[in-house]
């Protein structure tokens, strides 16, 4: 036993030694990492030596470009920004760019819609009042508790979306004098009052079928106008208003007895520039109801034009006696351009597409 102990000794005094070793190699890479950590901690990173100013004009490429809104939380809310660190905290706050366009849910609390807007100083606004998919707020309430709250002097930007069917809107009376745009989007409501004369530079106008029942608005000022899930039959009454209009989107749906309907007299729109005609295509003499004098750009689905598409374009264009530039017929049989091409050779840019045309003049500018 005597010398199997002797060699354990001697193995431990190994172990000790190269234990030893190991100690003073740790301790020379701890010395070599502290040294490495102060010089870091001594350098100044690019970042946080540029000016404020440029700093806040990179915040800006962050979120949605105005008019587009923000929304309160997720990942292109100012409200992650805040988060980084206290400089950049400071100078998010600071910029009053990054919080004028909001978009506020319909359960979002009136103290923090106020708090974000008055962060935007004295800059026009956007404003979207958006309730999400499978919200079931009380919608009338809500807008109501959230009216005073809207500084309207500034609003500029100004949509309502609803996506449950409640029984009415509240009444909304209030003067907007520097709205530009206004986008309602109401489901089945019917709205028991939306007036707004005092709205000077008010010209773009998005509404539905049930808003234009319930909304008194300047018509005649408007240059552009989208009207959608709507008849032709029952927008008549605003298509004969909007006098001068500049660029028009309808998305029709059609009633079964409507295929053939036609209004007479036809609108006259004498300065419209573009118009687009989408929606459910069975309203096959859609073009009869109008006279387009200034017409540059027309987007229309095939069956609209009825069994003959290239006569009816044909009598369009010679009744209104306008120039077309731009021709894009939609949801076509085929893909070929003839006969449209050596029909229509007069026109700049003739296009022929099976589906839609991709999102060229959607009029939905804040969500």
């Amino acid at each position: 036993m005597v010398p199997e102990l002797a060699e354990e000794r001697a193995r431990l005094v190994e172990l000790e030694m190269q234990i030893l070793e190991a100690e003073r190699t740790l301790a020379a890479l701890r010395l070599q990492e502290l040294v490495a950590r102060a010089r870091l901690n001594a350098y100044k990173y690019p970042v946080l030596t540029l000016p404020d100013e440029i700093i806040a004009e990179m915040f800006l490429h962050f979120v949605p470009e105005y008019p587009k809104c923000s929304p309160v939380a997720g990942p292109r809310s100012p409200m992650r920004l805040t988060h980084v660190c206290r400089l950049w905290r400071a100078i998010a706050l600071a910029a009053p760019r990054l919080w004028r366009a909001l978009s506020l849910p319909f359960r979002s609390s009136s103290s923090l819609d106020n708090l974000w807007l008055s962060r935007a100083g004295s800059l026009p606004l956007a404003i979207c009042l958006q309730e999400s998919d499978g919200d079931t707020p009380d919608f009338p309430a809500h807008v109501t508790a959230l009216l005073p709250y809207l500084p309207q002097a500034l609003c500029e930007y100004l949509e309502i979306g609803l996506a449950s069917r409640v029984s009415d809107l509240p009444l909304i009376k209030s003067d907007f004098p520097i709205l530009k745009h206004l986008d309602l989007s109401l489901s089945d409501i019917r709205p028991h009052g939306i007036e707004l004369f005092n709205v000077p530079m008010l010209r773009s106008v998005v509404v539905e079928i049930h808003a234009t029942h319930g909304i008194a608005l300047p018509w005649t000022q408007l240059d552009t106008l989208s009207l959608y899930d709507i008849t032709l039959s029952n927008c008549e009454d605003v298509l004969r208003q909007v006098t001068n209009l500049l660029h028009l989107n309808l998305e029709l749906f059609v009633d079964d007895d409507a295929h053939d309907f036609v209004i007479e007299p036809a609108i006259n729109l004498p300065y419209l520039k573009s118009f687009k005609a989408d929606g459910e295509r069975n309203m096959k003499r859609l073009l009869d109801s109008f006279v387009l004098p200034s017409l540059l750009q027309l987007d229309v689905a095939e069956d609209y034009l009825g069994k003959d598409p290239i006569a009816s374009l044909t009598t369009f264009i010679l009744r209104s006696g306008c120039k077309l530039e731009k021709l894009y017929v939609t949801y076509a049989d085929s893909l070929s351009n003839t006969p449209y091409l050596p029909t229509f050779a007069s026109v700049e840019e003739v296009h022929v597409l099976l589906g839609s045309w991709p999102d060229r003049s959607h009029l939905h500018l804040l969500s």
